[in-house]
């Protein structure tokens, strides 16, 4: 009797935890799709390719990295908000494109709040940058040229309603003069752009600066204070122009997603980046590390909404 009591409880024990790991408490326990929503080659893809192997390691399962471009990101993010909420389709995202999109576009297939926050990695400020054979050797030079030459000077960045996009109307405006923004996929391709002289400049991020200092030269940086990896890089306040912008990047899940879920895939990436070697990767290329897990994520999303609502009402893009 006692053996059969002691066999019945063995089998609950085996039904409970079946009907946990079905209530998915085992996750994850299988492959995870990581959606990039920019070009290859750019800040978003850099990152990813750092987190592949780590990710998978902490997580126990395979980490699938995915391209879904278009829009400047709205197309990934509005099929996210769309996919199933159980964790294993998540995507990177950025700020300021995920506030922007929704108030410039006005139906951006996604609404910024939409998106479960799952962890903010890092962060970059915005670069000026043109060629090293580019008769513009500093700030004023181009602005001065700018000047002469209304809207023939033209900036390509990565996306429309993005940090790059936003930096160089906030230039325009500082300076006083019409800088023509051309957007690409992603600094992937807005890269190659300048390289073969299809733009006057860039309104990039810090990390090409480094990437490609053979042959760009940075005019300045739109931070609040020069970066250590680019001391040489003079601020735009500095040089006169209160012009401080930039990118934050991290992950986001589908609504819905479960809290739980949501805290398994936190912990992961908060162990990821601050693991040594990751975290020395992200120093060398120009990235800031940052360690904001949800709660933190949503009030920097929050946040900004408030702050990017202001400038773009000052700057007459909001869609009415």
């Amino acid at each position: 009797m006692r053996k059969l009591a002691i066999g019945s409880i063995a089998l609950l024990a085996t039904l409970a935890l079946v009907g946990a790991a079905a209530a998915g408490t085992a996750f994850p326990n299988k492959r995870i799709t990581y959606n990039i929503c920019f070009n290859p080659g750019g800040e978003s893809d850099i990152t990813a390719r750092f987190q592949e192997q780590p990710l998978k390691k902490v997580l126990g399962q395979d980490i699938a990295i995915n391209y879904k471009i278009g829009g400047g990101g709205a197309l990934c993010w509005a099929d996210l908000v769309k996919t199933k909420p159980d964790g294993y389709t998540i995507a990177g995202h950025n700020l300021p494109h995920t506030v922007l999109q929704p108030l410039e576009m006005g139906n951006a297939g996604y609404n910024t709040l939409d998106l479960k926050q799952i962890y903010f990695f890092e962060s970059t400020p915005n670069l000026l940058l043109v060629r090293t054979d580019s008769p513009f050797k500093t700030l004023k030079d181009f602005v001065e040229h700018a000047k002469k030459t209304p809207g023939a000077v033209t900036v390509g960045g990565s996306g429309t309603s993005s940090a790059n996009d936003l930096g160089t109307t906030m230039l325009n405006k500082a300076a006083g003069i019409q800088l023509t923004y051309v957007p690409f996929g992603g600094t992937g391709s807005a890269v190659p752009a300048l390289l073969g002289g299809h733009v006057t400049a860039l309104m990039s991020y810090s990390t090409m600066g480094i990437q490609y200092a053979g042959k760009f030269r940075a005019l300045a940086i739109a931070s609040d204070t020069r970066m250590d990896v680019l001391s040489d890089v003079p601020t735009f306040k500095e040089q006169g122009y209160d012009v401080v912008e930039g990118a934050y990047r991290g992950v986001a899940a589908p609504p819905g997603t479960p809290d739980e879920v949501v805290k398994i895939l936190a912990d992961a990436f908060e162990a990821v980046h601050k693991d040594p070697e990751v975290k020395k990767k992200m120093d060398q290329n120009g990235f800031k590390t940052e360690f904001m897990g949800p709660e933190a994520s949503v009030a920097l999303v929050k946040k900004k909404m408030v702050e990017y609502e202001e400038i773009m009402k000052a700057l007459g893009r909001i869609k009415k």
